[in-house]
């Protein structure tokens, strides 16, 4: 009878442990889910740029967008890194 009872035990100690195990699986994937993912940010191409460069200049503010330009390192757009085109249309809409 004694060996009934400690099947018995081990049986439900494996079966406490797959529970756990399956609590500890779900609380791993609801922090994942918690986790917001970060938004993708939009990629500024050339021609955007160069489309609020240019109604900003067709705007009268011709010397503005030169110095923006200076400001990025070059005196035209073509030189301007891609990776400061955010930053430069940022300037260049709040002329």
């Amino acid at each position: 009878m004694n060996e009934i009872y400690k099947t018995l035990a081990e049986g439900y100690e494996k079966l406490a442990a797959g529970y756990r195990a399956l609590a500890k699986d779900q609380k791993d994937k609801k922090a994942e889910m918690a986790v917001p993912a970060e938004p993708k940010k939009k990629e500024i191409s050339i021609e955007e740029v160069r489309a609020v460069l240019a109604a900003k200049t067709q705007a009268g503010k011709r010397r503005e967008v030169k110095e923006l330009l200076l400001k990025y390192d070059s005196g035209k757009l073509s030189g301007v890194k891609p990776e400061n085109y955010a930053a430069l249309m940022a300037d260049a809409e709040a002329l």
